[in-house]
């Protein structure tokens, strides 16, 4: 009989071996889970969370933005004025979230709020111009630290994780998944 390998401390394991070592334990614990599924959804959520969290502190937080300040501010400085649900929709947060952000942006100078003239009940945002400024600003040293992310891929990587993920975004609606409220 072969002597057991000892388990490890669980709190000394980083990321990557820590999901190993769960992906083994869930084999042991449910003998039906599709691992490959599990390590690809993982490895998505923690690559993404890894992403956003270097952007927002290194260029939003300093800007005195959150990820999300910055996703509606520059929703609008592409697109321009936008009724409130499509800026919501469009920068992937809920209405009721980008409501309460854009109420924050509007206090510091960033945005304006005002009701559409037929419907006086929709909202429309629009950047002010110290808005369209700073936006231009803080996306300049938000597209640099993309670029040192980007570098670490060859351009025939970066074209098929793009590739990868649109075939994953495109099939969210076959899947019937759930998403934020419009």
């Amino acid at each position: 009989m072969m002597p057991q390998k000892p388990e490890p401390d669980v709190t000394d394991l980083d990321f990557q071996s820590f999901a190993e070592y769960a992906h083994g334990r869930t084999s042991e614990l449910v003998d039906d889970a599709d691992l490959e599924a599990a390590s690809l959804v993982l490895t998505l959520h923690r690559a993404a969370g890894t992403v956003v969290y270097d952007l927002e502190s290194t260029v939003h937080r300093p800007a005195g933005w959150s990820w999300s300040g910055f996703r509606l501010l520059y929703v609008l400085w592409v697109s321009g004025p936008l009724e409130a649900r499509h800026a919501a929709r469009l920068s992937g947060m809920s209405r009721q979230s980008t409501s309460t952000l854009s109420k924050t942006l509007e206090r510091h100078g960033l945005l304006t709020r005002a009701p559409l003239p037929d419907d006086g009940r929709l909202i429309t945002y629009a950047l002010t111009a110290e808005g369209e400024q700073r936006v231009r600003e803080v996306y300049r040293a938000h597209n640099d630290r993309e670029r040192l992310w980007a570098r670490l891929l060859t351009p025939e990587e970066r074209a098929a994780v793009v590739s990868a993920l649109g075939k994953l975004l495109a099939a969210a609606d076959d899947l019937e998944v759930r998403r934020r409220a419009d």
